[in-house]
């Protein structure tokens, strides 16, 4: 409410100094006259009228300016003093919180979490590796050999040339061994289960 009202006092001062001026001006006009006529006596009766009006106006002025900041610093206050207690109630939830909080119990259960999470990646690695070999793995080996070199003999090409030298015959083996090598590792890489 009070803020309200001080909207209203600038105006006002305003005003009175805009009155201020016009009696000042209508001041001045006799003062002039008596001044022509040589009459001094009669300008310094005119001359502290014209005086005070003008300083009047001024002091008006300034009143009128100094208003809007000290309404500024009202809102500021009003306003602070609606933020204040929701904080405080804020600050005392956080306080409860953060006491209520056991980090120890957190980060085992964090730490659990990445546990196991490695351990599904691996797991998920292990039957990904699984499903993707060849089944001719489960072949024996002599069998795909020389199913290998009839294909190549009906089509007319020397398998030894096809291949890469030191692969005839053991194509199926070394991808296997290597597949069996990279498993191993992950499983070595494990945490003992708990």
């Amino acid at each position: 409410e009070h803020l309200f009202n001080l909207k209203f006092p600038p105006q006002e001062l305003n005003r009175n100094s805009k009155k201020c001026d016009k009696e000042e001006k209508a001041e001045k006009p006799p003062l002039k006259k008596a001044i022509q006529k040589g009459n001094m006596e009669v300008a310094r009766i005119h001359a502290p009228p014209a005086i005070r009006q003008k300083n009047q106006a001024i002091n008006f002025l300034r009143m009128s300016a100094r208003v809007p900041p000290v309404a500024a610093r009202v809102q500021t206050a009003v306003t602070m003093g609606k933020v204040t207690p929701p904080m405080a109630g804020v600050v005392k939830s956080m306080d409860a919180t953060l006491k209520s909080m056991n980090l120890a119990p957190i980060s085992a259960l964090m730490d659990k979490f990445e546990h196991q999470f490695e351990t599904l990646d691996v797991q998920t690695q292990q039957m990904e590796d699984t499903m993707s070999t060849p089944p001719t793995l489960t072949t024996p080996q002599n069998q795909v050999d020389m199913l290998l070199q009839e294909m190549a003999d009906e089509a007319g090409l020397d398998l030894n040339m096809e291949l890469p030298q030191g692969q005839t015959g053991s194509v199926g083996t070394s991808v296997a061994s290597a597949e069996q090598d990279d498993l191993s590792q992950r499983l070595a890489r494990l945490p003992p289960q708990v």
